[in-house]
């Protein structure tokens, strides 16, 4: 690792290097539509060589070290996410926590409606499915479009886990029923 690369401060969107080049890690995304690497939180940009024996020798760029930084989602991780917004075909979310950690920069969810659930795909109805200040967990799929990261309800242990009735009552949800 280099000592200016390891000192260097990159923000949200910035150019990090090229797919063909390096290989993005924690606090990095790949943007298919131009092939280039970009930050996806503030943070010291650093250069992580490939182990000996990988298939790929390309070296992994990271995000990291920043102070204001907490929890980051990635794909694979369980988030707990409020409602925001909800639209025919998709809900928005502010995503609060990853795993037992809660968030420090603001990250925007969304949940499609072919990753509501994993049956009927087609029959699902967002407005009956979720609505603004829902608490659902979710899996994180994807870094999305417009660096929204692609959410998914479509396992028995996701979903909605906290909701308010119409008549602005509390109510208690029951998993796998």
């Amino acid at each position: 690792m280099k000592e200016d690369e390891k000192k260097e401060l990159v923000t949200p969107g910035e150019v990090l290097g090229t797919a063909s080049e390096l290989k993005a890690g924690k606090g990095a995304y790949f943007s298919a539509n131009d092939k280039t690497i970009y930050a996806s939180l503030t943070g010291f940009r650093s250069i992580i060589p490939a182990p000996i024996d990988a298939t790929d020798q390309r070296p992994t760029v990271e995000v990291t070290g920043h102070k204001a930084h907490g929890a980051v989602p990635e794909p694979g991780s369980v988030v707990i996410a409020r409602i925001t917004k909800v639209m025919a075909r998709m809900a928005s979310a502010d995503i609060m926590c990853v795993g037992p950690k809660s968030v420090r920069e603001k990250f925007t969810g969304i949940i499609r409606q072919q990753d509501v659930r994993a049956t009927e795909i087609d029959k699902v109805e967002m407005h009956a499915s979720f609505h603004p200040g829902d608490i659902v967990r979710a899996l994180v799929l994807s870094l999305g479009d417009a660096r929204a990261y692609y959410l998914s309800t479509a396992k028995n242990e996701l979903g909605v886990v906290s909701a308010e009735s119409s008549a602005e009552e509390g109510m208690k949800l029951l998993f796998g029923q």
